[in-house]
């Protein structure tokens, strides 16, 4: 077997596995966000995935999740639970790699299938955080942006606990339509050409 190959600045920053480099297959195309924006973001979100209303720990959901950075990240801070949705091999394998090797692979569940799809599949219910993240060409005006939508309404209306956040990132010029989606905007993050923006049913 050769050795791990890691994705270039993607680390676990916070939690009880600070500072662990995670694994990504050669090739891989990923967005990775910096550690600058993942600190802010994480930050903020602290107290939403860690405790579910007080509780328990809660379950995060990393959509279009690639090797796992964002779902990595929120059970090294305390969340109970995550689940991840990826289809393509070469991330799945990467996202498996990561997991044997932060020793995480209990509180995780893998779910290899059309991220468009999962609201609707069993395991995806009583979320804290749900990470949308899906390709920018999605995301723009085009085809499939009522994919993206759809995905975000589906989310809030039936697999958000109360007061569960969306967390959807996007490029900064791409704007919402809240009360077609069932939604409100929580809060908006800019860093230059992506935004955040945190979504929670009306």
């Amino acid at each position: 077997m050769g050795r791990p190959a890691y994705t270039r600045g993607m680390r676990i920053i916070a939690g009880t596995l600070r500072g662990r480099r995670l694994i990504g297959p050669p090739g891989l195309t990923t967005r990775p966000i910096t550690d600058r924006a993942k600190q802010s973001l994480f930050d903020s979100l602290q107290d939403c995935f860690a405790v579910d209303e007080g509780s328990g720990p809660g379950t995060v959901l990393d959509c279009f999740s690639g090797t796992g950075s964002m779902g990595l990240e929120c059970l090294s801070r305390g969340a109970g639970k995550a689940i991840f949705i990826e289809q393509d091999r070469g991330a799945l394998k990467g996202l498996e790699e990561n997991l044997e090797a932060l020793g995480l692979k209990e509180r995780a569940v893998v779910l290899s299938m059309d991220a468009y799809q999962c609201a609707s599949h069993p395991e995806v219910k009583n979320l804290t955080v749900a990470f949308v993240d899906p390709p920018y060409a999605h995301v723009d005006t085009g085809p499939l942006r009522h994919k993206v939508d759809e995905l975000i309404r589906q989310l809030a209306a039936g697999c958000m606990v109360d007061g569960g956040i969306i967390s959807f990132r996007h490029p900064s010029w791409v704007s919402l339509e809240p009360e077609t989606l069932g939604v409100k905007i929580v809060r908006e993050l800019k860093y230059g050409e992506m935004a955040i923006t945190w979504l929670r049913k009306a």
